[in-house]
C-alpha cells in the first residue's frame, strides 16, 4: 500500500483543486466523480479506504474518504445547498468563489449571500443503517481484509472519543444548540410544504389527527431489528439518486462530515435557521429525526456507490478481475462440497437425511424473477416436528446463522406477535419512515420459531403481524403502512418456519423431522458437531451457498416435453394424486436440486431424484398423519 493517499486523506482538496481549474466548465463535477470512481476501481484500492462498519468513528479523520456497507432505510425529501458561493476575506475584503459540494459547513467566516455568482444546487439525503442481521463472520471477514491505516482523531470530539454508543445516548440527550455557521440551505421538507412533493409517500394526511407514534427521541437510530449495533449515517447523494431504491444494499464511498454544528435540537426552544425561514415550519420531532447528533449519525457525502448483489466477503466482488476464474475453479469442487455439506446438515438434523436435503435446497433458494405478482424461485420450508427440546430451534438457528451472510430469528411468542412492529410505517410528525422487523435486506434468512407460540389471544396488532408474515411468504412483499394507504415493497427473504406440527403460516414445502439419533445432551451434541468443522470448511459451505444461488438455470424443450408427459402419466390412474400446484413445487425442487449439483439445466437424472424425494416426503407426512390422527 502506498504511504499516502491524498484522495483518501484529503478528498476535499482534490475537489477544490478541480473546481478552481475547471469551474467555468459545467463538466467539472463529472470529472470529480470519474476521478474517484477510477481510483476506487483500481486493484485493492477499496481495501485502503477505512470503513464505518468496523472502525470506531473517533478513529476516522473528519473530511476524509470513508466507506459504509449499509441498507437504505429511509429517503428524506431533497434539500438545497450552496453549490458555489462567494467568500469575502474580512481583512482584505477580496472575494473568491468557493465550492460547497460535499460539505455541510463553509470554511470561511463571511459569505456574500446576494452574489450573482452563487449557485444553489440540490441533493438527496438517504438515512442508512448497517445491514440488518449481518452475521458476525461477515463482519470479521471484512475487517480482516481491510488495509486501511487509521489513528484516533481527537480534533472534533474532545473527551468523548472513549464513550460507547449507549453513553452517547445518555450524554447527547442534552444536545447543544447549533452554532452560527454558513451552511447550505437545508430544506428537507420544503418541496412537500410547497405542494411539490417529490415523493408521493411523504404526503401528510389531510387532517391534523395522527394515530401513529411521533418520534419521541432524537437518539432513536431506527434500526429494523432490535439490539442492532453500529452507526447509522445520513448519506448525501449528488448524482443519479433516482437509481437508488428504498431497502437497497450498497457500499457508499463518501467524505465524512462530523461537524458539531450539524446536529442537536435545543430542548428549551424550537430551532430556527439563519438561512432558510421555511425551516421554522419544521416540527421539533422532524428536526430531531433529520438532524441527529453527528457523534451518533455522521454525514457521508457520496462520491461513489457500489450496489451489493451479495455481502459474502469470501466471494470476489463484481468489479474483481479474477471473479470468473475463481467461480470456475470453485465449480469444479462443487460435487464434493455438496456431499460434505449434506452430511453436516444431516448431523445437525439428528440423522434425518431427507430433511437435510430439503434444508439444503431451502438455503440455495432465491427469488430470481417475478411473473406478474408471482415471485419465482422462492422456497419457504416448514420444518415440523422441531419440539425436541426447549432449545433445539435456538441451536438450529445459530448453526444457520454461521452459514448465511445475514439472518434473524423471530420467536413467534404471543407477546412478540402482539407487541412487535413487523411492518414499517410512516411517521408524519417526524416526517420519517419508522422501521419494522420485516424491513430486511435482500437474501436475508428469516427463521420463524413457531415452537415458541403458546395458547392465548392475538390482538389486532398480532393479527396484522401474522397477516404480514403470510404475505411475505406467499408473495415476497411487505405492505408498508402510510396511515391512509399502503405501499407495496417487493422483497427477497428466505423464510424457514420451525414448528411442532404443521405451521399456521403458509409454506412452499413441509418436511416433518424424523430424528435417527437421540443424544442425551442435545446442546453439547450440536456444539460438538459445529466445533468439528474447521474454519476453512465452513468457508467452503458459505461460498457454496452464495455461488449456487447466483447460477443461471434453464430447461431444454426436450426435457420440458418429457416432464409434461410424465405429469400426464402420473395423473392417469388417479387425477387427484397430482395437481398443478404439486407439479409447480416439483419444478421448483428440481431447479434447486440442479443448482445444488452445479448444473445449469434440468437433466433426466435430477428429475427422477426430484420425484423420489417428493415421494419420500409425502409418504412421511401421511405416516405421521396416521399416527397422530391429524395433519402433522
Amino acid at each position: 500500500m502506498p504511504s499516502a493517499h491524498d484522495w483518501i486523506n484529503n478528498p476535499l482538496g482534490v475537489v477544490e483543486g478541480m473546481f478552481v481549474q475547471n469551474n467555468s466548465n459545467p463538466e467539472w463535477q463529472k470529472k470529480v466523480v470519474d476521478y474517484f470512481k477510477d481510483k476506487l476501481t483500481e486493484k485493492e484500492a477499496q481495501t485502503w479506504v477505512p470503513s464505518l462498519n468496523d472502525v470506531p468513528l473517533h478513529y476516522l479523520k473528519p473530511n476524509s474518504l470513508v466507506k459504509f456497507r449499509c441498507l437504505i432505510q429511509d429517503m428524506f425529501d431533497p434539500e438545497f445547498y450552496m453549490g458555489v458561493y462567494e467568500a469575502v476575506d474580512p481583512a482584505t475584503k477580496s472575494k473568491s468563489l468557493k465550492c460547497g459540494k460535499y460539505k455541510d459547513v463553509t470554511e470561511c467566516l463571511q459569505v456574500e449571500f446576494n452574489s450573482r455568482n452563487s449557485v444553489t444546487s440540490e441533493r438527496q439525503t438517504f438515512y442508512c443503517v448497517p445491514i440488518p442481521g449481518e452475521s458476525s463472520w461477515v463482519k470479521e471477514c471484512y475487517a480482516r481484509s481491510s488495509q486501511a491505516q487509521v489513528i484516533p482523531s481527537t480534533s472534533y470530539t474532545p473527551n468523548r472519543h472513549k464513550r460507547s454508543y449507549d453513553e452517547d445516548d445518555d450524554m447527547d440527550t442534552q444536545s447543544q444548540r447549533p452554532r452560527d455557521s454558513n451552511t447550505g440551505s437545508q430544506s428537507s421538507g420544503d418541496s412537500q410544504r410547497n405542494g411539490d412533493s417529490k415523493r408521493q409517500e411523504t404526503e401528510a394526511p389531510s387532517n391534523n389527527t395522527t394515530t401513529t407514534q411521533s418520534c419521541t427521541s432524537p437518539l432513536d437510530l431506527n434500526y429494523p431489528l432490535p439490539e442492532e449495533q453500529g452507526p447509522a449515517c445520513l448519506v448525501k447523494v449528488y448524482e443519479d439518486w433516482e437509481s437508488f431504491k428504498l431497502n437497497d444494499t450498497i457500499e457508499v464511498f463518501g467524505i465524512l462530515s462530523v461537524d458539531p454544528a450539524l446536529g442537536g435540537v435545543s430542548e428549551e426552544k424550537e430551532p430556527t435557521s439563519l438561512l432558510d425561514p421555511m425551516e421554522s415550519m419544521e416540527t421539533v420531532e422532524e428536526q430531531r429525526a433529520h438532524s441527529p447528533p453527528p457523534s451518533l449519525v455522521p454525514r457521508l457525502h457520496m462520491v461513489y456507490a457500489l450496489p451489493l448483489q451479495h455481502i459474502n466477503p469470501l466471494l470476489p466482488s463484481a468489479v474483481s478481475e479474477d471473479k470468473n476464474a475463481f467461480v470456475t475453479s470453485f465449480l469444479s469442487e462443487l460435487g464434493s462440497i455438496r456431499s460434505e455439506f449434506l452430511a453436516y446438515l444431516t448431523h445437525i438434523l439428528l440423522g434425518d437425511a431427507l430433511a437435510a436435503e430439503y434444508l439444503l435446497l431451502h438455503l440455495v433458494s432465491n427469488v430470481y424473477a417475478r411473473r406478474d405478482v408471482l415471485p419465482l424461485g422462492k422456497f419457504t420450508l416448514n420444518l415440523s416436528g422441531c419440539a425436541l427440546s426447549a432449545t433445539y430451534t435456538e441451536h438450529l438457528y445459530r448453526i444457520i446463522q454461521q452459514l448465511v451472510p445475514s439472518s434473524y430469528r423471530l420467536p413467534m411468542s404471543l407477546h412478540n406477535m402482539n407487541s412487535m412492529r413487523m411492518v414499517p410505517r410512516k411517521d408524519y410528525v417526524a416526517n420519517r419512515l419508522v422501521s419494522g422487523v420485516l424491513q430486511l435486506a435482500s437474501n436475508t434468512s428469516l427463521f420463524l420459531d413457531e415452537t415458541q407460540l403458546e395458547q392465548g389471544q392475538l390482538d389486532a396488532s398480532g393479527v396484522r403481524n401474522i397477516t404480514a408474515l403470510g404475505n411475505l411468504i406467499s408473495w415476497q412483499k411487505v405492505d408498508y403502512d402510510f396511515n391512509y394507504h399502503q405501499m407495496e415493497f417487493p422483497c427477497n427473504i428466505n423464510v424457514l418456519v420451525a414448528s411442532e406440527g404443521r405451521s399456521l403460516l403458509p409454506s412452499d414445502c413441509q418436511v416433518h423431522l424424523k430424528p435417527q439419533l437421540a443424544p442425551p445432551n442435545l446442546g453439547e451434541f450440536l456444539g460438538a458437531i459445529q466445533a468439528a468443522q474447521a474454519p476453512s470448511q465452513m468457508n467452503r459451505y458459505r461460498l457454496y451457498l452464495s455461488v449456487t444461488r447466483r447460477m443461471d438455470y434453464s430447461i431444454s424443450e426436450e426435457v420440458t416435453k418429457a416432464v409434461e408427459e410424465d405429469f400426464v402419466e402420473m395423473r392417469k390412474d388417479d387425477p387427484q394424486s397430482m395437481s398443478a400446484e404439486d407439479l409447480h413445487r416439483m419444478l421448483v425442487v428440481s431447479r434447486l436440486l440442479s443448482l445444488s449439483f452445479g448444473q445449469t439445466t434440468l437433466s433426466t437424472d435430477v428429475w427422477m431424484k426430484t420425484k423420489h424425494l417428493e415421494m419420500l416426503r409425502m409418504s412421511r407426512i401421511q405416516q405421521q398423519k396416521s399416527v397422530n390422527g391429524h395433519e402433522p
